[in-house]
């Protein structure tokens, strides 16, 4: 496992005043250089042969595109070498953890990540130390989970896709029966995969409103801040259900996917924000606890506000939580720093900072 004093020795022998950050071209590339490039750092862009139109075109973005014919090529020596050279500090989205995978983040990528880079495999619902024990160390409420026979009320299954890796198959379901019926349907329209489903997580549906909080937690102020609030578009989820009346969906047989597609924005009513601040506060104490150095730069509480005014979080980002729209719509970045601007700027910033005042070790893993 690589290890802090590894990532140090590397970091010496960086030219600090001519560092490049990295992004693997994909998720929320163009977000994290968009903001480096507003605070003058310099970029470059990891793209997989045949998917790197978007960050050729938005040239303003990338001062470097390095084209791979895959992105496991990442883990190539001779190319983590090249990345060296450069000066780069990667930055991790849900693509990164994806197409590299947790064992090579972990074992094998000898580049400086921003953020804890053991943390990311606490997204996956089967890692020891997951996110569900971290919410449940933190006091804070989150879905039951169930095992398919105690489905009892609507529930949520979480699979894998049998096909593209990087989606999650979610759909729905209100008893074992009904679980049995919807499973082998998927697994015959191959849709998921009977070895995926046996990892797959039930987790009881709560009805609310769901916000997807963004936060951002500095180990160079040891602070916490309120980024913003985005809410997802799906498909083909979304539009089924706003254009059509209850009558025609009933009369219509879709498989409905929640395959996320966009954002929109969103904001909470200000007596609200003392919980988020707390929800937020709790998470980051026990992250900080469980697995050191802790929490660094952006994570997202996906959460649900019930009529009651509860918030039960549902899913967490350890990274970048693709969320462009932040940039232009938060009011709370505002709040802050009298200028909205989204998570990409955010990390940029603290990167600076970091380099200023010669603690770029804190950051970085």
């Amino acid at each position: 496992m690589i290890n802090s004093s590894q990532i140090v020795d590397i970091i010496k022998n960086y030219d600090i005043k001519n560092i490049n950050i990295g992004v693997l071209g994909s998720h929320s590339a163009l977000e994290v250089m968009d903001g480096a490039v507003d605070e003058s750092i310099r970029t470059v862009c990891i793209c997989q042969k045949g998917r790197e139109t978007p960050y050729l075109r938005f040239k303003r973005l990338s001062n470097n595109v390095l084209i791979l014919d895959k992105f496991i090529d990442m883990i190539n020596p001779e190319f983590q070498k090249k990345l060296r050279n450069l000066n780069v500090l990667m930055i991790s989205h849900r693509s990164f953890s994806v197409y590299i995978g947790y064992d090579n983040i972990e074992n094998n990528f000898l580049i400086p990540i921003f953020g804890n880079r053991h943390l990311l495999r606490a997204e996956e619902r089967t890692a020891p130390k997951n996110q569900y024990y971290l919410l449940s160390k933190s006091k804070i409420k989150h879905p039951q989970l169930h095992k398919p026979q105690d489905i009892s009320g609507p529930s949520i299954v979480k699979v894998q896709e049998a096909k593209r890796k990087l989606e999650r198959a979610f759909f729905f379901v209100n008893s074992y029966n009904d679980y049995l019926q919807k499973t082998e349907t998927k697994i015959k329209n191959g849709l998921i995969s009977r070895i995926d489903l046996e990892s797959a997580i039930i987790e009881e549906y709560i009805i609310g409103t769901y916000f997807n909080f963004n936060f951002f937690y500095s180990p160079l102020r040891n602070d916490l801040e309120f980024l913003g609030i985005e809410r997802r578009l799906q498909t083909n989820l979304n539009d089924f259900t706003t254009s059509l009346t209850a009558k025609q969906q009933l009369e219509l047989d879709i498989e409905l996917q929640n395959i996320e597609i966009g954002h929109t924005p969103a904001s909470i009513r200000e007596s609200m924000l003392e919980k988020v601040f707390e929800l937020g506060d709790k998470f980051v104490n026990t992250v900080n606890q469980e697995y050191p150095p802790g929490l660094i730069g952006p994570f997202s509480l996906q959460s649900i506000v019930t009529k009651d005014l509860d918030i039960y979080v549902y899913d967490v980002s350890f990274r970048v939580p693709g969320n462009p729209i932040l940039s232009t719509t938060s009011p709370y970045t505002k709040y802050y720093y009298g200028t909205t601007f989204g998570v990409g700027r955010r990390i940029a910033m603290e990167i600076k900072e970091a380099i200023s005042s010669d603690r770029i070790k804190d950051i970085v893993t």
